[in-house]
């Protein structure tokens, strides 16, 4: 599915497209989360949808999703593992256990940065028994501003969703960095001369 499929279907579905797109992401649909974010704030700027609901549905698609992964790995995790093993996934599970294993718990926080990785980790740190609460911080807040930051993209840059989207997906965590430090520095600049 494409961009233009992509938006049609969410226009066709309104704002449960979204949110049914980006939890059902978690049992591998074929768009990236990035692109499909990014088109519920495209959306919301050429005012097919309200911008607040939205956003809204997106966050709770994202953080719905990640915490079926969780779940799901509580409940089966050995034989989710085994299936992404059959599933030649097996370099991100090698690149999921990693990251656990050098950042614990800030693994949730990374892993929103990298693209499958971000899906693997819940299921891994549900089948290691880590609480839900802890999760939920980690999982949720970071899911949170993962959202804005995408959504806020297409606000602003829809017409380059696919191009963004590739980036994202081609450079990750490289791509959540710059970003982040871009926006660090636009709100300086704004505070700046504001004064």
């Amino acid at each position: 599915m494409g961009l233009n499929e992509l938006l049609s279907f969410i226009e066709q579905y309104g704002y449960w497209a979204l949110f049914f797109s980006l939890w059902l992401g978690i049992v591998g649909m074929p768009l990236p989360d990035e692109m499909i974010v990014m088109s519920g704030g495209f959306l919301g700027s050429m005012e097919k949808m309200s911008v607040l609901k939205a956003f809204i549905l997106t966050y709770l698609g994202v953080v719905s999703g990640l915490s079926l992964g969780y779940f799901l790995g509580k409940g089966f995790g050995h034989k989710i593992v085994d299936n992404l093993l059959k599933k030649k996934k097996a370099k991100y599970l090698v690149k999921s256990k990693e990251l656990i294993d050098r950042y614990g718990h800030f693994a949730l926080v990374i892993s929103y940065f990298i693209p499958i990785v971000r899906h693997i980790i819940p299921y891994l740190v549900g089948m290691n028994k880590m609480p839900f609460l802890k999760y939920a911080m980690y999982s949720y807040t970071t899911g949170f501003i993962w959202t804005l930051l995408y959504f806020t993209l297409g606000l602003f840059f829809g017409k380059h969703i696919e191009y963004i989207s590739d980036l994202a997906t081609r450079y990750g965590i490289y791509f959540g960095i710059f970003v982040a430090i871009v926006g660090c520095l636009y709100y300086w600049y704004i505070r700046k001369f504001k004064r």
